[in-house]
């Protein structure tokens, strides 16, 4: 109970294997003979999926901390950048009823809540549009910084789209070349344990019996260590959301010229949602659906459909579709003994919001920060993470069905059923009922680094029509708050209108990295 922690094994490569070896190496500074060693063992012979695009912002600071160069990670990962996501179609059966979620606060958000200003005006402008100045940005086709920005630093805050694929290769080579991890392709055979049901060992086909410490798995949905060894279950989350196949595919630009996005597009249909991922080399594009409400043929035709208008037709007809089924659900406990699971490993449900790379990158970081010293507090750290991400976990369920829940659809089974009660959780339903009073604001998060701040489920409740009554009583702060709007307001258009004037288009400033590059911070 004793023994130190001094050696870390991760089961498995992809970006979440790899972003794990790199957080916890770069910290515990495994290029040094008196730090941690990070061991990676990956299958020559498993493919990652590779569906997942978007990120956070919060990935620039992980990057960072790795010591990656964002130059570098452009260039060599088909990355653009992404301001937020627009979704079209969700309220009522129509493209042109959309609104952003940026990942920009509103306009002076830690003083004053636009929200119930804005009401008043709610027929002549969007919300996105009234209180932040990204919407504007997204709108126009513009990257959120300049080529003189320095690196990582921005004039609207951003994440990344991203070529999964390259974006793993691209992380091995910096984990192994610059932050002293060992990389070690062999498939597990079989995984030894001690008397006391700890993991003592992986037994591979080519590098014999790697012994470790602390082993984290981040060997996909099959969850090798955790689940399979251990046999930690699953929790199963369908009977909330219930979209659990996508169908995705690759799709070309018909000019290679042609402007892109920065954000990432969600379209309402009519079982599930396609996404719309713009890089710059191509659109990684795909339907989400949930099989219980239609069948692959119809769906096939949905994304079919989708890829003809965002393409051709003739493309459309022979392109290759990789379909891809999951259950929506994440495991009863994350760690457990001396094995935690990260990505895929510990949980999967749908894309809607980006979350998977977050939560990888969140478990990263706690690992790292507590990082036990040996056996015997183990367990407390594992407890305490434990409890972290199952909340963590019920965030995302309720900010996601969040969306499922405001909207007006009323052509199909599907968009009926997501609001039927019985699918809501009791926690949304809690502060739907309290948000009908009051907008969202700062004490509505009771956990600390809520994953979704009171602003982005202001984006989502009134970009959705969603209308919040306006006090029966005059208040001190509403008084207030009435005398700043209009400034914020006014201050927000003129904000729009100079950085309009000022940004590049993605295409731009794409092209400039890769003939210049950022400088350096």
């Amino acid at each position: 109970m004793n023994q130190q922690v001094k050696h870390i094994v991760i089961l498995g490569g992809g970006s979440a294997g790899w972003l794990t070896a790199g957080v916890l190496a770069a910290e515990h500074m495994a290029n040094d003979a008196n730090g941690i060693q990070v061991t990676l063992v990956e299958s020559p012979d498993i493919k990652t999926v590779g569906v997942g695009e978007g990120t956070w912002p919060s990935m620039r600071t992980t990057l960072q901390k790795m010591g990656v160069s964002e130059t570098d990670f452009i260039r060599c990962c088909d990355a653009a950048f992404k301001q937020g996501s627009k979704f079209a179609a969700w309220h009522t059966n129509n493209v042109e009823d959309a609104y952003y979620h940026p990942f920009s606060l509103p306009a002076e958000f830690s003083q004053h809540n636009l929200a119930m200003a804005w009401q008043q005006y709610r027929e002549q402008v969007r919300f996105d549009h009234a209180v932040s100045f990204q919407s504007h940005i997204c709108d126009r086709g513009l990257a959120p910084k300049q080529i003189a920005t320095p690196e990582y630093a921005f004039v609207a805050n951003y994440g990344y789209h991203l070529d999964a694929g390259k974006f793993a290769q691209f992380l091995t080579q910096h984990c192994s070349e610059k932050l002293g991890v060992k990389h070690v392709q062999a498939n597990v055979l079989e995984v030894k344990s001690h008397t006391n049901g700890d993991i003592a060992s992986l037994i591979t086909d080519v590098a014999g019996e790697i012994a470790g410490d602390l082993f984290i798995d981040c060997s996909g949905s099959r969850s090798r260590l955790l689940g399979e060894h251990l046999g930690i279950n699953n929790i199963n989350l369908q009977h909330y959301l219930f979209n659990n196949t996508a169908l995705a595919v690759h799709v070309p630009y018909n000019n290679e010229q042609e402007n892109f996005p920065s954000h990432t597009l969600s379209t309402g249909q009519s079982s599930g949602w396609t996404w719309d991922i713009a890089l710059p080399s191509r659109r990684g594009c795909g339907y989400v659906f949930s099989d219980a409400h239609t069948s692959l043929d119809d769906a096939e035709q949905v994304i079919r459909s989708y890829v003809a208008q965002a393409s051709s037709a003739e493309y459309a007809k022979q392109a290759e579709l990789k379909q891809i089924k999951f259950n929506p659900g994440h495991k009863q406990k994350f760690w457990h003994n001396n094995c935690v699971a990260v990505g895929m490993a510990a949980g999967f449900i749908e894309p809607l919001e980006a979350s998977a790379l977050v939560l990888v990158e969140l478990s990263a970081q706690m690992i790292s920060e507590q990082l036990p010293q040996n056996r015997q507090v183990m367990d407390i750290v594992a407890a305490r993470f434990n409890d972290k991400f199952s909340e963590r976990w019920q965030q995302i369920v309720d900010f996601l069905k969040v969306h499922y829940v405001l909207s007006k659809r009323n052509d199909s089974a599907y968009w009926l059923d997501n609001r039927d009660d019985s699918t809501i959780p009791q926690s949304l339903q809690d502060n739907l009922n309290l948000w009908r009073y009051q907008s969202p604001w700062h004490f509505d998060a009771t956990h600390t680094e809520s994953l979704f701040s009171s602003a982005s489920y202001q984006y989502v409740l009134y970009g959705m029509g969603f209308e919040t009554l306006k006090r029966t009583h005059k208040t001190q702060s509403q008084a207030k708050l009435m005398q700043e709007a209009e400034r914020l307001f006014a201050e927000t258009s003129r904000k729009s209108n100079q950085v309009v004037s000022q940004l590049p288009t993605n295409r731009e400033l794409n092209l400039k990295i890769h003939q210049y590059g950022f400088q350096k911070i």
